[in-house]
């Protein structure tokens, strides 16, 4: 009992006529659920007249499984199932699997902290927090008005030169 674990399942839904942007972003998440070791389900629903033409919608998603090949296998082929096409993907083990493109290459240095843990930390403890974990934010400079709108908000901002 002690080793066994649920498996999470995240679901991405495309469309047949989906943007190559949007793609690219559904296509970025799944990844990340892959390699976060989740089961993605690809749903992919035929809008009105798109059932006539359902080869379309099967080739988004014979796209998305050539895209997603590296780090998982769908575990069965793609089936039509009323208005939609469904298609589950596992993750591949971590040693087959290739390396996250999305993922933070700080996370995998030591000796990088995450601010809002060590907040917590001190927070459990019973210490004020420091400002070593709070940054300070400076004061806008302000300069009189000198025309234009009295009601203006921000009229009364001056710009910083940058360095």
């Amino acid at each position: 009992m002690k080793h066994q674990h649920a498996n999470k399942v995240k679901e991405i839904q495309l469309s047949v006529s989906i943007d190559p942007h949007d793609f690219g972003v559904k296509l970025t998440r799944a990844i990340d659920f892959l390699c976060a070791d989740m089961k993605v389900k690809v749903t992919l629903k035929f809008r009105g007249r798109e059932m006539a033409h359902k080869e379309f919608g099967f080739k988004q998603i014979e796209k998305f499984t050539q895209d997603v090949a590296p780090f998982a296998h769908p575990d069965a082929p793609p089936k039509l199932l009323g208005k939609g096409v469904n298609v589950m993907f596992s993750p591949l083990p971590k040693n087959k699997r290739a390396k996250n493109p999305n993922a933070n290459p700080d996370a995998d240095r030591e000796g990088v902290h995450d601010m809002k843990e060590e907040e917590e930390e001190q927070e459990e403890q019973g210490r004020p927090v420091t400002s070593a974990a709070k940054p300070k934010r400076e004061a806008p400079t302000v300069a009189p008005v000198t025309g234009g709108f009295a009601n203006a908000p921000f009229s009364e901002l001056q710009v910083r030169p940058t360095e």
